[in-house]
């Protein structure tokens, strides 16, 4: 449907290696969000005890499934979006990076009809952020700038984890990257149909690589070469335009029916 029924709405898809300290907090966290329809956790074959730790947690709302194979970040979410059934669709990673709180408000503008995209930025913060490597920060920017450039959207940080979708835009997305680079791949795929895209800002509390941190130097280049081949090449494969003939086709439907409340 176009519009976002009331009740519980929102899935989100939580992808997961090797987070077993953690992902009880998050699973926890997660289950206290407003609009919460169900969590499903993409366990990336992990090493140590993350799935018994996503057992444990005993939540109704979530559900466990379990990659054969360590195949990466793209690969578990590809596997989630096939079981998600809200209306909302929201990606949230199994670290504290990230804090589940602030899910509500990155939600918000597709609640109240104004968008069908949120990206939730680490740049225009709310809170706080976490001082931490600059090359990273060097990094966010020009792979942000560089997309920017092709898509001819002012977006301030394409890498954000914090991305909300009506879920008929995200769950068809036909995504064949690898490891990270998702979120060049999803960003220039939905810029390339009519969503009303919007940025608000949240919190980051990131980690260093002695804490878990996971992202190298060669997903920063491999990032550079997606900006590039999403843009510039891939729109002219089969399985893209047609992606974004059926998300226009959706978007027409909500742009027509949805109108956003008048605020003064």
């Amino acid at each position: 449907m176009p519009t976002i029924p009331p009740g519980p709405c929102l899935s989100v898809v939580v992808p997961a290696y090797n987070e077993e300290a953690t992902i009880g907090i998050i699973l926890r966290r997660l289950a206290a969000v407003p609009h919460l329809k169900e969590v499903i956790v993409v366990d990336d074959c992990s090493a140590d005890q993350t799935c018994r730790r996503v057992e444990e947690a005993g939540l109704p709302c979530v559900r466990l499934l379990r990659q054969p194979k360590n195949s990466g970040k793209t690969a578990a979410v590809r596997r989630g979006l096939q079981e998600v059934t809200g209306d909302i669709t929201m990606i949230q990673d199994a670290d504290l990076e990230y804090d589940p709180q602030e899910i509500e408000s990155v939600i918000a503008p597709i609640l109240e009809c104004r968008a069908d995209v949120v990206y939730g930025s680490r740049f225009l913060v709310r809170r706080a952020t976490r001082v931490l490597y600059f090359y990273h920060y060097l990094a966010n920017k020009g792979l942000t700038f560089f997309s920017n450039l092709l898509t001819n959207v002012n977006m301030t940080d394409i890498e954000t984890c914090y991305k909300a979708f009506r879920t008929p835009l995200i769950q068809p997305l036909p995504l064949t990257s690898s490891r990270f680079g998702m979120e060049v791949e999803i960003t220039a795929l939905v810029t390339k149909t009519k969503a009303r895209i919007y940025e608000v800002p949240i919190s980051y509390y990131g980690r260093t690589y002695a804490e878990g941190k996971k992202i190298s130097l060669r997903d920063g280049i491999a990032a550079l070469w997606y900006v590039f081949y999403f843009n510039l090449i891939a729109p002219y494969l089969r399985a893209q335009k047609q992606y974004v003939a059926r998300a226009n086709s959706f978007l027409d439907q909500v742009h027509s029916q949805a109108q956003p409340p008048l605020r003064f």
